[in-house]
């Protein structure tokens, strides 16, 4: 009899435990294979039920009661957030969990180098997935355009025509966004970023200087596609405000460039008689917007300009700039340095 009671005792009390073994081993074990990783989105509104629901489905996890009972447990069934996330089935559930809890959403790096125009963008975040060029000039503009129509709510651009794109605003810098966050969405980082970085105090020296925070992004535009170096850049805007001051024309060959689509690498001279306001040759003064979007230092070097006594300069190959007094000067420049 007492043989027969410990054995009935011994089964009950495994009885007992057999659940909690069970629970222990799939919330704290690997819920299965370790490259098994997706992105797992849950959605604004989604509740613990409906998320477990959805990572049983996915493979994520082997048992979405262990998963709620574990939720439960821990009194977060309230506190998912939503977002995108990385997941593995090579988790465990209380990984999981801790990671929906906290809000550990899943980032990318992207990276939108300075001078990089609106195709450029166009073109990136096509061949990231982020949008389709036609859906990005949607929300920003078409370059070149004049009656583009930008509602970007909570952002004012004082000064810019109203018809042009947003081409010059959408700050260069390396961002890390969430893979599910949409074209719009990160190009509103682009525009925080570029109303962090253009200070009060630089558009209050703009003003001073009886120029527009605009003005000074379009030249800086300029500035960013010519010339390498700060100090260069410093020269250059010292000689194209010269240039704008005694009302000769720019002739910058980045803003032909521009104005015929941003595709050729070189000016020849059928292309400097296009009919286009961004065209510096055959328009006197600034082009009608932005060429580019132009980093910090251009800007900065737009607002500082070294005065001298040059009128031009050419780019070498090699990266070099050469500055000259004269137009003389400056063709004896071409023929030393570009041919």
């Amino acid at each position: 009899m007492k043989i027969t009671y410990k054995i009935i005792l011994g089964l009950a009390i495994l009885f007992l435990l057999f659940p909690v073994i069970y629970f222990l081993r799939e919330v704290y074990a690997a819920q299965g294979d370790i490259n098994n990783t997706k992105i797992f989105t849950i959605s604004s509104g989604e509740g613990a039920k409906q998320v477990s629901i959805n990572l049983e489905k996915e493979g994520i996890i082997k048992d979405r009661y262990a998963f709620l009972l574990y939720v439960y447990v821990k009194n977060n069934y309230k506190n998912i957030q939503a977002g995108d996330y990385l997941l593995s089935s090579g988790m465990n559930i209380a990984d999981i969990v801790k990671m929906i809890v906290n809000g550990n959403i899943s980032q990318r790096k992207i990276t939108i180098p300075e001078g990089w125009d609106l195709r450029d963008i166009a073109d990136y975040f096509q061949s990231q997935g982020i949008s389709t060029r036609e859906d990005f000039y949607s929300i920003v503009g078409e370059p070149t355009k004049t009656d583009n129509n930008i509602n970007i709510s909570g952002y004012g651009f004082p000064g810019k025509p109203s018809g042009l794109s947003l081409e010059g605003y959408l700050f260069p810098d390396t961002y890390y966004v969430g893979y599910g966050d949409n074209a719009e969405t990160i190009i509103k980082k682009t525009l925080e970023n570029f109303d962090q970085k253009i200070t009060t105090e630089m558009k209050a020296e703009a003003k001073a200087q009886g120029k527009s925070t605009f003005e000074i992004l379009t030249m800086a535009s300029l500035i960013e596609k010519e010339v390498k170096t700060y100090h260069d850049k410093q020269i250059v805007s010292g000689i194209l405000w010269n240039r704008l001051n005694k009302g000769m024309p720019l002739q910058v060959d980045s803003t032909v460039l521009y104005a015929n689509g941003g595709d050729a690498s070189k000016v020849y001279t059928d292309d400097t008689k296009i009919d286009s306001s961004y065209n510096t040759y055959k328009y006197k003064g600034l082009p009608l917007g932005p060429i580019c979007n132009p980093g910090i230092d251009s800007v900065e070097a737009a607002l500082n300009p070294i005065t001298s006594n040059y009128y031009y300069y050419l780019s070498a190959p090699d990266g070099t700039t050469h500055f000259s007094k004269t137009l003389e000067e400056h063709n004896i420049n071409k023929v030393k340095y570009l041919k």
